[in-house]
């Protein structure tokens, strides 16, 4: 039975465990680095070091190709034309695509020489060998990545729709049961408007009334006065047509009226 060699191994690398694994390993690691690194022999000698080295290098080279790619637009905007900036995107987005390859590939070889053994999991989809630097470009590269939605989410996605629903349908029978009790609150509120005026017109009528019964009253003891009046006139006027004398003191005549003797 033959080494496994994981998916993203590089194609000029043996597999690990083999003799030539470690010096093809480093021959690989120096290319990957920036060639003044092959002046340091103790890389030559300690393989270990050297993938350490070439792990930092491919994901600072990784980070750098997604931070230029985000800002090209806005550094590059008045120096180049508008198509001229769409190529140099479109440079970043596969040298980004080859340094994250690299990067990941520079992973693996370094835990093989660390002594790491590498086994077939089948429990993962052949996607799932994939990390997130699959993409260095940001937003972008993620976006085409996107996987199928499974089960689980499928289910999540299925309690929110009827969550949803549920809420929508509790919404509608509170509408309801608002609708429905208006009329009765208006018919209500109508009762007790009608009963309000008609109080108010009783009240008015009784004091229309008691009015009404005052004046009565007054008019009833004017006219009274009126008369009691009128009849002291009229005894006065039936006195002074009698001839009766009249003294201004006891036994004294007035000039110019007869006495009898």
């Amino acid at each position: 039975m033959g080494t496994y060699i994981p998916p993203g191994w590089p194609a000029g690398v043996h597999p690990p465990g083999s003799e030539e694994f470690e010096s093809t390993a480093v021959g690989w690691l120096l290319d990957v680095v920036p060639p003044d690194y092959r002046l340091h022999g103790v890389l030559r000698r300690y393989p270990i070091a050297l993938a350490t080295m070439a792990r930092h290098h491919s994901k600072a080279c990784v980070e750098g190709a997604r931070e230029g790619y985000r800002t090209a637009r806005t550094e590059l905007a008045g120096a180049l034309p508008p198509h001229a900036v769409d190529t140099v995107l479109a440079a970043y987005r596969k040298e980004g695509a080859r340094l994250a390859e690299t990067a990941r590939a520079v992973d693996l070889v370094e835990r093989a020489l660390r002594g790491e053994v590498f086994t077939p999991k089948m429990s993962l989809p052949p996607l799932a060998a994939e990390s997130e630097d699959a993409g260095p470009m940001g937003a972008e590269p993620k976006a085409a990545e996107r996987r199928p939605a499974g089960p689980r989410a499928a289910g999540a996605r299925s309690a929110r729709a009827k969550a949803t629903e549920q809420e929508a349908a509790e919404q509608e029978a509170a509408e309801q049961e608002a609708a429905e009790r208006q009329p009765v609150r208006a018919r209500a509120a109508a009762a007790e408007t009608a009963g309000a005026e008609t109080a108010g017109a009783k009240e008015a009528e009784r004091r229309a009334a008691e009015r009404g019964l005052g004046g009565a009253k007054v008019a009833e003891k004017k006219a009274a006065a009126a008369k009691e009046t009128t009849a002291k006139e009229a005894a006065v006027e039936r006195g002074r047509a009698g001839g009766a004398p009249e003294f201004s003191r006891a036994g004294e005549q007035r000039p110019g009226q007869n006495v009898r003797r």
